[in-house]
């Protein structure tokens, strides 16, 4: 097992501009060290390795909750799609992150730190043809943290899900569900 290229990135909480098109095609081709470190140098280094050696590689995206993991990983999957020239799958990271609005709802919760935060890991697999062209990707969530669901700490919610449930509850659809109010429903689960 050999552990490549290692980049420390901080969220700035705010747009910067370096990730257009422009970066992209700047750091396409180039050797790891030839530019300033960035998610897109450590994207072409996996690309390069994948093409050179045939061999499947791994770029892991770790970090504390509002770290940026998420942003990051779409990056990478937009530097990917980019780069290898994928004319159908050119906003593959839009297709792939389609799935998020409902993988947070059932796995993001509001913590002291975090409105948003997601309380499992995701792990993403971006499949390539053997020109090197993205044609699919699968997305597999894990560890759920389902204590989330009978408990919350103080200034903390359950997961999305159950106040979006709750705030549907006169819909005709969810009647036979019998929720009221998420402050009612939430003590059925303390």
């Amino acid at each position: 097992l050999a552990v490549g290229i290692i980049l420390v990135a901080i969220n700035p909480y705010k747009q910067l501009p370096i990730y257009g098109d422009a970066i992209i095609h700047a750091y396409s081709g180039q050797n790891m060290g030839d530019m300033d470190p960035h998610i897109f140098a450590v994207a072409e280094e996996a690309y390069k390795q994948m093409a050179r050696n045939n061999k499947n590689q791994s770029i892991i995206v770790s970090g504390e909750s509002g770290a940026g993991k998420t942003v990051s990983a779409r990056y990478t999957m937009r530097y990917f799609a980019t780069v290898s020239k994928s004319s159908s799958n050119a906003h593959v990271e839009d297709k792939v992150l389609a799935s998020n609005p409902i993988t947070e709802a059932v796995g993001n919760a509001k913590t002291t730190r975090n409105d948003n935060s997601s309380r499992f890991g995701k792990y993403t697999e971006i499949s390539f043809d053997r020109s090197y062209q993205i044609i699919g990707a699968n997305m597999r969530t894990y560890l759920l943290e389902k204590s989330r669901v009978v408990f919350q700490s103080e200034n903390e919610r359950n997961y999305h899900i159950f106040y979006q449930l709750c705030a549907s509850a006169m819909q005709p659809e969810y009647k036979h569900l019998k929720l009221g109010r998420s402050q009612e429903n939430n003590l059925l689960f303390t």
